[in-house]
Formats: C-alpha cells, structure tokens, sequence
C-alpha cells in the first residue's frame, strides 16, 4: 500500500469525503502553516540558516495534497514521475528547473 492508498483509506473509513474544491483549500491552509513555521524561525528572513519545520506540519500539507490527488483521480506518483520528467528537460535544456515563463 502506497501513501495515497493509506490517505484514501483513512478518508474512507473516517467517512471523511469532500469535494475537490475543499481538498484545495485545505491544502493552502496547510501550505500557510508551514509557511508561517518558516517565516517565524527565520526571524521574517532576518536569518535564513535558521529554518525550522515541524515534520507533523509537512505531513498535514501531504496529507492534504494526497487527499487532494484522490479526490480529483490523479495517481500521485505517477503525476511525481511526470514533473520528475519535465525538470529533468528543462535541466537538460535550459540548465534550469525553472519554466521561465
């Protein structure tokens, strides 16, 4: 059982479906929070070496976004494999990760 299955079964068995536009949502709220974590033990940027997460944090916004992955039928790791993919082109071509758009 890979990750997404373990988040899909624990939505199921907690009866705790919703639709896609609520999984966004609860992803940006989590993306915020970890955000938060890191402006706060940076001083705001004032000292960068300093960042710090809490690793039940990271694990909300995964959580979040593997619900997310379930709730619109994307498979997680096959949509990692693709962006793993496309950066590697872009490392490839252009020396960067980056889309430069």
């Amino acid at each position: 059982m890979d990750e997404q299955d373990r988040v899909a079964a624990f939505l199921a068995a907690h009866e705790l479906s919703t639709p896609p536009a609520y999984r966004v949502l609860d992803l940006a709220s989590e993306l915020g929070e970890v955000a938060k974590e890191i402006n706060e033990s940076t001083g705001y940027g004032t000292d960068p070496e300093a960042v710090a997460v809490a690793e039940d944090e990271l694990g909300d916004a995964l959580f979040a976004l593997l619900a997310l992955c379930e709730a619109v039928d994307v498979d997680a790791d096959a949509a990692l494999d693709t962006a793993l993919a496309k950066y590697e082109d872009r490392l490839d071509d252009a020396e960067t990760p980056g889309s430069g758009e």
